[in-house]
């Protein structure tokens, strides 16, 4: 393996079950309850995803619910830390000599924001975010443009993602991609992975590549 590729939100901090118990509270508040499988239609991907699909079972304003929705999250931001393992995770890829990069549907401020606060942004040698294409997740846009830089062929790169959405377009660009849900998408189905993990601490990053070196098995820990 040459290098490895991070997704961001709910990967290397929870945002997402954040944003779900954000959402919850206010479409509560419409009388409607919010589950997480409609939500998990968002997760690695567009909100408007999500808008459209409520459009049909509850009357509501699309901009009224951003914004009490980032009122809330706004209030819950300062709890938010690194996902269990992750630093571990960058700082063994950084040892192995490993490429490290980042590719998220979100814009850079706000992923660069939580990578400065948490002083890990030195790690990545390439940062791919929504403002750097056409098409984020499922498309595999985003992965392709970081494996462009990052000079290494797809199959010599280890993907980790946290959704169904950011899955797909990892496997469209031909990585191998590990998966490690959070508290909201722990329930989905997710099919063509190498690995799942419950969290980067069940497995150093070693062992992680030595096992997906040597097998075309798809493996299951925790």
């Amino acid at each position: 393996m040459e290098a490895v590729v991070f997704d961001f939100d709910g990967l290397i901090v929870d945002t997402e079950s954040v944003w779900y118990d954000a959402f919850r509270q206010v479409f509560r508040n419409l009388d409607y309850g919010l589950t997480i499988d409609e939500f998990a239609l968002c997760i690695g991907t567009s909100d408007d995803v999500l808008f459209e699909h409520l459009k049909k079972n509850v009357s509501f304003t699309k901009e009224a619910v951003i914004k009490e929705a980032e009122s809330i999250y706004k209030d819950r931001l300062q709890g938010l830390k690194l996902r269990d393992g992750v630093l571990e995770y960058i700082s063994s890829a950084k040892k192995l000599g490993l490429k490290i990069g980042l590719a998220s549907s979100s814009n850079r401020n706000w992923v660069e924001g939580f990578l400065e606060r948490f002083e890990i942004k030195d790690y990545f040698d390439v940062i791919k975010t929504a403002d750097d294409v056409v098409n984020i997740k499922p498309d595999p846009e985003l992965y392709l443009a970081a494996i462009k830089d990052l000079g290494a062929a797809p199959e010599r790169i280890i993907a980790f993602e946290d959704s169904q959405n950011g899955l797909r377009a990892a496997l469209a660009a031909g990585l191998n991609v590990v998966v490690v849900p959070n508290k909201v998408t722990g329930h989905l189905n997710f099919e063509g992975h190498k690995l799942r993990l419950n969290s980067m601490a069940d497995l150093p990053l070693e062992d992680l590549i030595l096992s997906i070196s040597s097998s075309g098995e798809k493996l299951i820990r925790g």
